[in-house]
């Protein structure tokens, strides 16, 4: 693994209306009568206010422990990013799961990489070694644990991804990277990031596939392999050589796989770019699912 840095209960019910209120006075059973028949009012008030709970208690789908996990474990296009409206409470009104201690998905390995000043993590999942098709996460740590962001679909290389990188060899490098600069073709989208607006961002051609590239660098951040922080994405100094590759960024999805960087859509971008602060120290965490829990 590379890095750009070297460190590595439920409440009671509340009372409904239908709740019985005590009586003006004591009640007098005379009768066998009369007993029986307030045994059966009290039973037929019970099978009334159970009913009213039918469909709302908690069950396997409700309860994250039911499921083996927590819905951070396993975020989804429709759940409520972090700050949303919703992403504090459930729909029975009770406190939201906590985030966790440590980033799901990512072991010891993978977790010593990052630097413990760190509080944005951005996470890069591929689906395995050889695919070009991932997922990427917006982490932040609240203080207490990780609180994850909406899962967007990405992608990367072509071939997949490498723990060795080489100039060429069409995988995305696996590893931890800072992020600390960001640019574009267009104007800045309101980043906290130092960002260079530049016509070199311009580009042509087709991919892969055959995809037009053109907008593919309307936005760009710069992932801190082989690079040197602090400079334009567009800066070509190489400080491991040209040959170990550079030039990996986070940018535009064209539609197609890359030859080494990593792309959102053009509105998950701009979200990436709104979101990053370097006062929280953000880094990207990339790479195929197995070796990420390593």
């Amino acid at each position: 693994m590379a890095s750009s840095t070297d460190r590595p209960d439920r409440a009671p019910r509340a009372g409904s209306g239908a709740a019985r209120r005590p009586s003006a006075g004591p009640v007098r059973l005379r009768t066998g009568v009369w007993l029986r028949a307030v045994v059966l009012l009290v039973l037929a008030a019970l099978a009334a206010f159970a009913g009213c709970g039918t469909g709302s208690g908690t069950g396997a789908r409700d309860d994250p422990a039911a499921t083996g996990g927590t819905a951070r474990e396993h975020p989804s296009a429709t759940a409520p990013a972090a700050g949303a409206p919703g992403a504090t409470g459930t729909a029975q009104g009770r406190p939201a799961t906590e985030a966790p201690a440590a980033i799901p998905g990512l072991g010891p390995r993978t977790r010593a990489w990052i630097p413990a000043t760190a509080r944005q993590v951005v996470v890069v999942t591929g689906r395995d070694r050889d695919a070009n098709r991932s997922q990427a996460v917006l982490y932040r740590h609240t203080g207490t644990g990780w609180e994850a962001g909406p899962a967007w679909p990405a992608r990367n290389a072509l071939r997949g991804w490498t723990d060795d990188h080489w100039a060429g060899d069409l995988r995305s490098p696996i590893g931890v990277y800072t992020l600390t600069d960001a640019g574009g073709l267009l104007p800045d989208p309101g980043t906290r990031l130092p960002y260079d607006r530049s016509d070199g961002f311009a580009v042509s051609g087709t991919g892969f596939e055959g995809e037009p590239l053109e907008g593919s660098f309307d936005y760009v951040v710069a992932i801190d392999y082989n690079r040197v922080p602090g400079t334009s994405p567009l800066d070509l100094t190489r400080p491991l050589g040209a040959d170990r590759g550079g030039g990996i960024w986070l940018h535009v999805d064209h539609d197609g796989p890359t030859q080494g960087c990593v792309s959102l859509s053009e509105q998950h971008m701009r979200d990436l770019l709104r979101a990053l602060d370097p006062a929280l120290h953000p880094v990207v965490v990339m790479g195929d699912a197995a070796s990420l829990r390593e």
